[in-house]
């Protein structure tokens, strides 16, 4: 039996001759393509069994090539890389049939292990398993405040949750602390998916009182209770064909839980003060900001109910663990609000830059966002200064990265982490004091530039965008 064929398609000659020298060695016939368009011409006169591409990339990006074997070789697995992903591209890739997305950096023994699963998936499916050609779907739903913006390498994991579960109805938890657009995750999941024309219904279940929270959620009839002078629907009837969202799912009080189980698992249920069942085909999404498993010991919150809700969990990292993505974000803000007080665009100077990449921002994006609509709205020049911040940012009591703790949790902490946050922010600050230049940068740090640029490609932060 002949080896299968390989194309292997980066712009990167270190990472393209790595990637070949390591499926050689496992008995791989591997072609390789500097860029789109030689991968194209390889395609259009030799045949592959498999296909690992960049997703940046000269000419004609990593998607175009997918999009080629999808049209040309629908039987060929596209397996497709990159180091700086954006919510767009994961979806595009998703819905595009990519046999799978793998985030730089990456173990070549992973790569290795999910060639061999797509050529035996291929071989099992009799060649048959990408034969349905697939419509691309760009994001329906622009978020215009807010958009999901990020390419820091815990961001990308997320992109890729997103674009997985969107072609599903799976039931989705999204953990993460105030702040960190736990909403925004929900309705990308929402506006992609084949419901993304039906009811987006979200509700709050820590902003509701209790007692007022059934009636929300189920509905009531007319004479229920005091007040309850006609009947009205709830949200999961308003919800029907479509979505709800509900927010900070660990504040409803344990006997509601119940009658979520139930419509979980059922889909169906009674209005308050009803006999009438009422059935409904709905995606439930959740929220929380508190560890539920930790309130499921606690007798907070019901385990099964815990379970049912985590099908797919999707963590949302807080801002302090991405830094790499802080500079487009306030970019995007200051674009924003400028634009809509019709303003010149605002810049920020080098020491608030600095500043904010030491700050620990416990309220996260949405303290960057009212933030950045502060200093837009007040500041009188074109540049923001030092002492235009507020003044916790000056006394600067916040644990910062690299900080110790005035007491060592219990819980302990995770050496490696901590020094790997330590390290990014040094780099940052090397780079922002050397202009971008990274010999410079390299310098102010005491190593060599090739270490630098391998620190930064392992980060998944484009060089482009220093």
């Amino acid at each position: 039996m002949n080896p299968a064929s390989v194309l292997v398609v980066d712009d990167s000659e270190v990472i393209r001759k790595g990637i070949a020298e390591k499926l050689s060695s496992f008995g791989f016939d591997v072609s390789e393509a500097a860029d789109g368009d030689e991968a194209l011409m390889l395609a259009r006169s030799a045949k592959f069994d498999v296909v690992i591409s960049d997703i940046v990339l000269p000419k004609v990006d990593g998607i175009k090539v997918l999009k080629f074997f999808r049209e040309n070789c629908p039987d060929v697995p596209v397996i497709l890389i990159t180091g700086h992903a954006t919510l767009e591209t994961a979806i595009e890739a998703i819905r595009e049939r990519a046999f799978d997305y793998l985030l730089k950096p990456f173990d070549l023994s992973e790569l290795v292990n999910l060639t061999k699963e797509a050529l035996a998936y291929t071989r099992e499916k009799g060649n048959g398993s990408f034969n349905k050609s697939s419509k691309n779907v760009k994001i329906e739903h622009q978020l215009e405040l807010g958009e999901i913006i990020g390419s820091s390498p815990a961001m990308q994991e997320v992109y890729k949750k997103i674009a997985k579960v969107s072609r599903t109805d799976c039931t989705v938890l999204i953990q993460g602390e105030s702040g960190t657009g736990k909403e925004l995750i929900a309705r990308a999941i929402h506006f992609n998916s084949k419901r993304k024309d039906k009811p987006w219904i979200p509700i709050n279940c820590g902003a509701i009182p209790g007692e007022l929270l059934e009636s929300e959620l189920f509905g009531h009839e007319k004479g229920a209770f005091t007040h309850a002078f006609r009947s009205r629907p709830g949200r999961f009837e308003l919800a029907h064909k479509g979505t709800i969202f509900l927010d900070e799912i660990g504040e409803m009080p344990l006997a509601l839980q119940v009658k979520l189980l139930r419509v979980i698992q059922e889909r169906s249920f009674e209005r308050v003060g009803g006999l009438k069942t009422i059935k409904v085909n709905i995606r439930i999404i959740a929220a929380t900001n508190t560890d539920l498993e930790s309130l499921v010991k606690k007798g907070g919150f019901r385990e099964d109910l815990f379970y049912r809700l985590n099908v797919v969990p999707i963590e949302v990292p807080p801002l302090r663990d991405r830094l790499e993505d802080l500079e487009p974000l306030i970019v995007h803000f200051l674009t924003y609000f400028c634009k809509s007080r019709d303003l010149p665009v605002k810049e920020v100077s080098p020491e608030v830059m600095n500043c904010f990449y030491e700050y620990n921002w416990p309220g996260n994006v949405r303290e960057l966002e009212n933030l950045i609509e502060r200093l837009v709205i007040l500041v009188e020049g074109d540049e923001i200064k030092l002492e235009d911040l507020p003044p916790r940012f000056k006394s600067r009591k916040e644990l910062l990265p690299g900080d110790l703790p005035a007491e060592f949790p219990s819980t302990g902490i995770s050496l490696k982490a901590e020094v790997e946050k330590y390290e990014t922010q040094l780099i940052f600050k090397a780079l922002k004091k050397a202009n971008g230049v990274k010999s410079e940068a390299a310098r102010l740090l005491g190593i060599n530039r090739t270490t630098l640029l391998e620190k930064l490609r392992r980060r998944g932060i484009p060089l482009s965008s220093i």
